[in-house]
Formats: structure tokens, sequence, C-alpha cells
């Protein structure tokens, strides 16, 4: 099968952002053409991914390349492509050498030695919530300050300095939601500040993500100065945007359905696998991935991607097919058998993943103890949402107990 230019080729998205729904088409594109074409907002056709057996034959296939969608005229969802000498936009052996050298900071032994401090950190908030008294924003109280006081400490940044790189971070993850000029300026000002923590670093070193990153720009031989700062930015941003959105949207889905937090709450040892079905059942990206490219003629499931095509995918309907997940539109906490990919899978799976996971546990875990009886304050259809980004998340979350 390719493309077939006389039929008319629907415009993607499908339909405006709806909180955490995912649009029907998904569902049925994923039955009947898990892999079809569509109009992007910018830069022409694609091909869209919709289901787990397609998707995950394409993300283990080198054959698609993160550095060639960096072209201005690639197929997309946001104003602009992604920046070369990001990991997001880099094709092995560049991104297996870069990504090796920070690779370190998220091993398993660095990851559970952060364990006490995370849980610090969650129950620091909890006492503030506590001190506030109901109504509180758990956005402002929780989803934002424990992914960013952890990636700050990761970086060596002092927590009172987060505004010098939170105020561009909306805009940096734009879709429709800021203009080319303001995304550029963006990019530009994150790359002028990872520049400076560089420079802090040169004259006193620090264990730190930074040290690492400039020692191996210094080598020369790892990291040029480009990869340096855009490797920074790529983990600044997804180690904290990505994170608080996530656990926004983890604490929406159990409130907005309080039979879920009740369940959860009666019986904590359903934690880690909860959080997986979260992981899987929560569309995170508001609309379809960061592109790839061929570059040769590709064939999966019998449709043929000829060189040069762009391909973007919507990994939630991916995990919700049928033919992998049983009930997959049910959310189910004690999931068993649940392989989804919601962290990727092949070479650009998330570095973040177990960190990631623990900050969410924590939460959990922490709100269960201190506050069992936690319930929205407001009707879930009235809780706000930030619109215009590529991750979907509540803009707040009044909660009471």
């Amino acid at each position: 099968m390719t493309a077939d230019n006389t039929t008319e080729v629907p415009a993607y998205p499908f339909g405006p952002v709806n909180k955490l729904d995912l649009h029907p088409r998904y569902t049925e594109l994923r039955r009947t053409e898990p892999i079809t074409r569509v109009r992007m907002p910018y830069g022409g056709e694609a091909w869209l991914i919709t289901g787990y057996t397609e998707l995950k034959q394409f993300l283990a296939d080198r054959r698609f390349s993160s550095l060639q969608a960096t072209e201005p005229d690639t197929a997309r969802v946001t104003p602009l492509p992604l920046r070369k000498g990001n990991l997001l936009s880099m094709d092995p052996p560049e991104h297996t050498r870069i990504r090796r050298v920070v690779a370190g900071a998220f091993t398993k032994r660095r990851i559970d030695a952060l364990a006490p401090r995370i849980k610090e950190v969650v129950h620091e908030q909890l006492d503030a919530m506590a001190k506030h008294g109901a109504p509180v924003d758990a956005v402002e109280y929780l989803a934002v300050p424990v992914p960013v006081t952890m990636i700050c400490e990761l970086f060596g940044i002092a927590y009172e300095d987060r505004d010098r790189f939170r105020q561009f971070s909306d805009v940096f993850v734009a879709t429709s939601g800021a203009p080319p000029e303001e995304i550029e300026r963006s990019r530009n000002e994150l790359e002028a500040y990872l520049g400076e923590l560089a420079e802090q670093r040169r004259r006193e070193p620090r264990e730190d993500l930074v040290t690492t990153l400039l020692e191996a720009f210094e080598r020369k031989d790892r990291l040029s100065e480009t990869e340096m700062l855009r490797t920074g930015i790529g983990i600044l941003m997804a180690g904290h945007e990505t994170s608080l959105s996530m656990i926004a949207n983890v604490l929406y889905l159990l409130l907005a359905q309080p039979e879920l937090w009740a369940q959860l709450r009666d019986d904590p040892r359903l934690v880690p696998s909860a959080i997986e079905e979260m992981l899987r059942i929560i569309p995170l990206r508001s609309v379809g991935s960061f592109p790839r490219r061929a570059i040769e003629d590709v064939e999966i499931a019998g449709v043929t991607i000829r060189a040069g095509d762009t391909v973007v995918f919507q990994r939630a309907s991916a995990d919700r097919d049928e033919r992998i997940f049983e009930n997959p539109e049910e959310i189910d906490l004690a999931r068993s058998h649940n392989p989804h990919l919601g962290f990727g899978h092949g070479a650009h799976h998330c570095l973040g993943a177990s960190i990631a996971r623990l900050e969410i546990q924590l939460v959990l875990e922490g709100l269960i103890g201190r506050f069992p009886g936690l319930r929205l304050a407001v009707p879930a259809d009235e809780v706000p949402w930030k619109p215009g980004l590529i991750a979907r998340c509540p803009s707040a979350l009044p909660v009471e107990w």
C-alpha cells in the first residue's frame, strides 16, 4: 500500500484536545488502518501510526531518522521543527555517544539514592498543604514543586532560581499556544541560561549534570558546545515539564473518578501497577509525536513508507490496542500484563523513566497516607486546562480532604 493521491487526506489533529479524552477517530483507525496518511498543521502530509504492533516496529527501526526531521519542510504539529543537537533530534551513533554522557545520572543506583530526598520534598509539600488548609491547588503544591525541585538539584540550580527557566517552559513546548517568534526566543533564552550555568561550573565544578556536560564538552571528542547546551535543555524540559504534567494528570484522573482513588486508598499495594496503568491510559501528548523521516523505503504492516516521508504516532492510541491489551478502554489499576509504550521504545526510550515513576509513586503514597479523603474541590468538568501545548496538563487542580 502507498499513499493514494486521489483520496482526500484528513486534516490532523482530528479535533480539539479535551482534557484526557482521546479522539474516537484513533480507535477507528487503529482497528481499520493503523498506518494512515494525514495532513499536518505545518509542513504538509505525514503517516500517522495508531496501532501497537506497528508503532513498536517503527520505534525500533533505525531507518527512521529523528535528525532528518529537523528539516524545515518536515510535516509536524509544532510551528518550528526541533533543533539539531538535542537528544530527541539525533540518530545513532551520535545519539548513543551523547546518551552515554548523561546516562550515569539516571542509573537505578542513582535514582534509588534520590528516593529519600524526593520523599522529603513530597512531605514538605504535604505539610504546606495542611498548613494552608483546604482547598489547595495540587498543581501548585505538588505537581510543580516535586519534579522542579528534583531537576533543580540534578542540575545544581538553586530552587529560588527556578523562574529563570520556568518562565520559558510553556512557550518552549507550545503547539498553537505561542507564535513561532516567541518559541524561538524561548529556545535562545534557555540556551543562554545553560551557557551561564556552564560558565559557573567552569569556575566552580560541582557534582551535578551541568558539570558532567561541561566536562564532556571540554574533552571535545564527546560533546560540541551546541550539543552540551541543547542536551541540557532537553533534559531540563523533559525532567520537569513532562513529569509535572504527568503527576497532575494522574491526580486528575484518579480524583475525577473517585472510585479509582478509593480503590488505591484502600489497597496501597496497587500503587506500582496503578502507575503503569496511568502511564498506559493517559494521552500525555495533546497530539502526535515528534516526527521522524524515512531514510529509505520501509514497509510496515503492508504499508510502504517512501524515503523522505514523515511519520508521527499517537502512543496513547497504540496503548489501547485490543490486540495487545484486554479491555483496553477500561482503567484496571491491578492490570498485570501491561507492556505499554508510555516511555517509548528503542534508542529513544526515556532516560528519566525511573525517576518519573518514583516521583509519581511517592506523591501517591504520601497523599494516601496523609489525606486519604482527598477529592476534587470543584466538579471535574470545571478543572481548567493549559491550552495549545505539546503535553496535556491541568493549569490548576483544586482539592480538599
